[in-house]
């Protein structure tokens, strides 16, 4: 089953020098933290803050070549993790077919973001995350853990 998430923020972690991608589940109060690199997170950063840069960056050329060739994205779905990495998926909307392009999970939601479509997470992900290693260390942050908070 899927369940529809939304970007709840970007964190920086001074521990690992990473970021960290939070996922809020929409309809719920489940979260999913996703740790991503810089270029990644000032690109999702970007299109949360709905800034419009000079010349497209990576993501939004991809957003316009996929607008020129009327070639739509039907949702993005967090699909696996496996030994603490993240997979994902696009789903092309090519007119009646869908077609699913295997994704980082960051690229596809900065992707999304700028397409405005919806972003989803394979139930059993959340299960699995729960008995992972993050979710005790992000059981035990306190405010004063993080650096900046986008």
């Amino acid at each position: 089953m899927l369940i529809q998430m939304k970007v709840e923020g970007l964190l920086f972690d001074p521990r690992s020098g990473m970021y960290i991608l939070l996922l809020k589940e929409i309809d719920g109060a489940q979260t999913l933290p996703i740790w991503i690199g810089k270029p990644e997170a000032d690109s999702i950063a970007l299109a949360l803050g709905r800034v419009i840069t000079p010349r497209p960056l990576t993501h939004d050329l991809l957003k316009n070549i996929l607008t020129t060739l009327d070639v739509g994205i039907s949702r993005i779905v967090v699909t696996d993790i496996i030994d603490n990495t993240y997979y994902a998926s696009l789903y092309l909307l090519d007119g009646s077919k869908e077609i699913p392009v295997d994704s980082r999970p960051s690229d596809a939601v900065a992707i999304a973001l700028r397409l405005h479509v919806p972003i989803f997470v394979e139930d059993d992900i959340l299960e699995k995350r729960h008995t992972d290693e993050l979710e005790e260390w992000l059981k035990n942050l306190k405010p004063e853990d993080f650096g900046n908070i986008m």
